[in-house]
């Protein structure tokens, strides 16, 4: 599903080893996780990253949200 939306994460072995990042930038998804993890805001996030934009963030939250839901519906569909 993310895969489908490439102005919010690419992959691209030129890029970082095609480690996920954020489109446009050097900046890994991962990042925003271990942000996260710590307990840091989005607005933290953004400051360390300011070539990350809030909706490419949200955007990401949405896309990673609507994941998990439709992997849970699949789960207990089989």
């Amino acid at each position: 599903m993310i895969a489908k939306h490439p102005s919010v994460v690419i992959s691209d072995a030129e890029i970082l080893g095609g480690v996920p990042v954020f489109a446009g930038t050097r900046v890994p998804i991962d990042s925003l996780l271990v942000h996260l993890k710590a307990g840091d805001t989005i607005d933290a996030f953004l400051a360390d990253f300011p070539s990350v934009s809030r909706a490419q963030v949200e955007a990401f939250l949405d896309l990673t949200a609507d994941l998990i839901m439709e992997n849970g519906r699949n789960a207990h569909s089989a």
